[in-house]
């Protein structure tokens, strides 16, 4: 279905091939499912499969890639539109209509679909995708989630016999993951699609996968079967590491295998203590940094947030978190102040940060959208993080440079920020935000194209701040992440906020919320692989 031979990428500012003699065969009916770190190449193995690359996206291209029998270097994309769907990693770049319903229909119209079976078609997948009640929503009013599967559902009215998706769980809450990876599988296991998926939440969709094709820094590739291929992975899901971690052969790929595996380890950690998942938080820390009373976020008739109270401390992670639309990035915008805010207030040292010119607002409060393009215009990584460190207390220091190559390490200084992988202009925002080092810092959707590595970097990072004072709110819905990171989660539901406790109280509490390694050891309270390291130290 899919064949590549000896296909080697090399862009125009680049003297190193992003992909170097990739062999590789994807039969038809299969998933396969690609990984590898931020930025080694997996968005250019995506693109070289319906020819976005290199038509759209320029440089060479050696070697030979050819879809459904068709060779991407003589047919364009547009060619193979009716063959291969293709979903990228911002799926609302790619919109050209004004609503979900006009958006589902884009492509067929393309295609010149008969009207009566486009109307079919557009029920189908409003239904398949649980976007029913999103049909006449102007398309800018979508959350990122909702936006996700809107993208999905455009491609599959076409009936592609190929799918590719690049990071199609990145934007969604867990339960909303869960469908729309039941729907790809259907069509998988009923249709006979192909399906071609990068992700980095691997916990979400290794058990599905029927193979695995790894991206190496050197760009070449490794493929075989999931359970073979991540016992020795550079990335790898929780469940995968817990099974290293204790020499489990083969190692699972789902909570379910590994439950199986996992009672003499229960039985070992029967009587261990739980270490703290994160650092203490001291007491000089624990002063009010913020405090926001009745916040109400309104679009026209649709009440995004309902008179919602917040206090953040200094010394604290938290993670917000929610389903879909449920107000948490209206929330964190109105907290700084730059989004709307029809009643309440917000109070940071006194201060309102949306009564203040933006400048002195982003002083109190830093935000990282879930687009962080939006904040990037100059020409060059070096320029964004030169201009950084200017505005920053230290105008002399590297210290946007530093972050950066912590969170995302080898990202040329020379490089265009849009030349950038998502995960590395995620990480690239991050840098600059974090240099300011405001006292609150909101993040939405931080880990959004970061691999494993990458995010215990930004924990790390997140960690020092809180040892620094400052108070840290991540909007996210990467539970594997909040268990190892956050010290409290507030869970948030059309527009109200319906939990508020410690990490490990409201984790466990919801099967939708609660990490692999919560599931694995259950009714034991770990929540993390390096928990379950620690405690075995002790055991031993």
């Amino acid at each position: 279905m899919i064949s590549f031979e000896r296909v080697s990428v090399t862009y125009s500012d680049s003297t190193r091939a992003v992909l170097d003699g990739v062999d590789l065969e994807i039969e038809e009916g299969q998933l396969a499912l690609v990984i590898g770190r931020t930025g080694v190449g997996k968005s250019t193995l995506l693109g070289a499969m319906n020819g976005l690359v290199p038509h759209f996206t320029g440089g060479v291209l050696a070697g030979r890639v050819m879809v459904d029998g068709k060779e991407t270097r003589t047919h364009k994309p547009r060619e193979l539109a009716d063959v291969v769907g293709v979903v990228g990693q911002d799926p609302a770049s790619g919109f050209v209509t004004d609503t979900v319903e006009e958006e589902l229909a884009y492509v067929m119209e393309q295609l010149a679909v008969a009207p009566d079976i486009m109307r079919k078609r557009v029920e189908e997948m409003l239904d398949l995708l649980g976007i029913a009640e999103l049909r006449d929503r102007p398309l800018a009013q979508l959350s990122g989630g909702q936006s996700q599967r809107v993208a999905i559902g455009s491609v599959l009215t076409s009936h592609p016999r190929i799918l590719v998706l690049d990071e199609p769980t990145s934007a969604l809450d867990p339960t909303a993951a869960e469908e729309v990876l039941a729907s790809i599988t259907r069509l998988v296991h009923d249709l006979g699609m192909t399906v071609v998926l990068a992700e980095h939440r691997l916990e979400r969709v290794v058990q599905y996968a029927d193979r695995v094709i790894e991206v190496m820094a050197d760009g070449t590739v490794r493929e075989g079967p999931p359970a073979l291929m991540l016992g020795s992975a550079r990335v790898a899901p929780p469940v995968v590491e817990l099974g290293r971690l204790v020499g489990w052969d083969p190692v699972p790929l789902s909570v379910r295998d590994a439950r199986r595996e996992a009672g003499p380890l229960r039985a070992m950690l029967g009587d261990a203590p739980v270490p703290d998942p994160v650092r203490p938080v001291t007491e000089p820390a624990r002063s009010r940094l913020l405090r926001a009373r009745n916040i109400v976020v309104r679009y026209g008739d649709v009440v995004a947030v309902r008179g919602v109270d917040v206090d953040l401390t200094g010394g604290e992670v938290v993670a917000l978190m929610g389903r879909n639309g449920s107000g948490k990035s209206s929330l964190l915008w109105a907290l700084q102040g730059s989004g709307p805010r029809q009643s309440g207030s917000v109070d940071v040292h006194g201060v309102d940060p949306k009564a203040v010119p933006p400048p002195e607002a982003r002083s109190l409060v830093g935000l990282v959208p879930q687009t962080p393009a939006d904040l990037l215009y100059l020409d060059t990584v070096t320029d964004e993080l030169d201009l950084a460190d200017q505005e920053s207390t230290d105008p002399s220091s590297s210290y946007a440079r530093s972050l950066l190559d912590r969170l995302a390490p080898g990202i040329s200084g020379d490089t265009h920020p849009r030349d950038l992988s998502e995960g590395q202009r995620l990480a690239l925002v991050l840098a600059i935000q974090l240099t300011a080092a405001p006292q609150v810092i909101l993040l939405d959707e931080p880990t959004r194209g970061l691999d494993y590595t990458a995010k215990r970097s930004l924990a790390r990072i997140v960690q020092r701040l809180c040892s620094d004072g400052c108070a840290i709110v991540i909007s996210t819905h990467d539970v594997e992440f909040v268990a190892g990171c956050a010290d409290r989660v507030v869970v948030m539901a059309a527009g109200d906020i319906v939990a508020d406790g410690a990490t490990a109280e409201v984790l466990v509490a919801s099967p939708a919320f609660a990490p692999q390694v919560a599931k694995i050891l259950a009714p034991l309270g770990f929540l993390t692989v390096e928990q379950v390291q620690s405690a075995l130290g002790g055991v031993g």
